[in-house]
């Protein structure tokens, strides 16, 4: 966990913002906050943050626009976005846009406080550690991912997943090694399942668009694998 963790509040109810505030200064956190989407981009232009706890419904403009032009200007913070909206197509709508977890009103506080933790519990970059499967390459230290030569855009989150899937290459992954292992939950549910499809649908279509052979695969009922395309038959 970062000594000194700083988290930036995004939502224009002013209650919510300053209640969100509150709790996670309880927490120990440096906290800013935000009522739009132009005052959050300013406070990223000008400082750092390790996580951004991001409201869907904005004044100005929305939070996927807000993640939008976070992930143009290659602003890698973890984004954990909240609202209302929590249909599955709106979950897709904003892991698409980059955010890295997603939290439907009404919540339990204590719950985003575990999210964040689980966003900021990631390895501290060291020496690093060039991960490959076939023409797949992964460096640790910079997070970036090269297939065929060709940078792939990930954020933070399916950067996570890839590292994850290319450590255990070869061997089958489970969702709940994934829930537990990368976003530090416990007791997988309907929820988290169906969080975890989401990501895997997303970092695969990056990962494994045509025509390149497919690396990453879905064990239907049992979980994920990353391996060679000629290690394991198709399914």
């Amino acid at each position: 966990m970062h000594a000194d963790t700083k988290v930036l509040v995004v939502d224009d109810e002013r209650k919510v913002r300053d209640a969100l505030a509150e709790g996670l200064q309880l927490e120990g956190w440096t906290v800013a906050t935000a009522a739009s989407g132009g005052e959050a981009l300013g406070w990223l232009a000008r400082e750092p943050f390790h996580v951004v706890v991001l409201d869907w419904m904005l004044p100005d403009q929305d939070g996927l626009g807000v993640l939008r032009d976070m992930r143009h200007h290659r602003i890698p913070t973890p984004v954990l976005m909240i609202t209302a909206r929590g249909t599955v197509a709106d979950r897709v709508a904003g892991f698409e846009h980059g955010a890295d977890d997603y939290l439907v009103k009404p919540f339990a506080f204590e719950e985003l406080v575990a999210r964040c933790r689980a966003l900021l519990r990631r390895p501290v970059p060291g020496a690093g550690v060039r991960l490959c499967c076939a023409d797949l390459e992964l460096d640790t230290r910079s997070r970036i991912a090269v297939r065929a030569g060709e940078i792939i855009p990930l954020t933070p989150m399916e950067v996570d997943l890839l590292e994850y899937l290319l450590r255990h290459q070869g061997r089958v992954v489970t969702r709940e090694m994934l829930w537990r292992d990368i976003w530090k939950g416990e007791g997988e549910d309907a929820s988290a399942a169906n969080t975890i499809n989401i990501q895997m649908a997303r970092l695969r279509r990056k990962v494994d668009r045509e025509p390149w052979p497919r690396l990453l695969r879905t064990l239907h009922g049992v979980g994920y694998r990353c391996s060679a395309p000629a290690a394991v038959p198709a399914l």
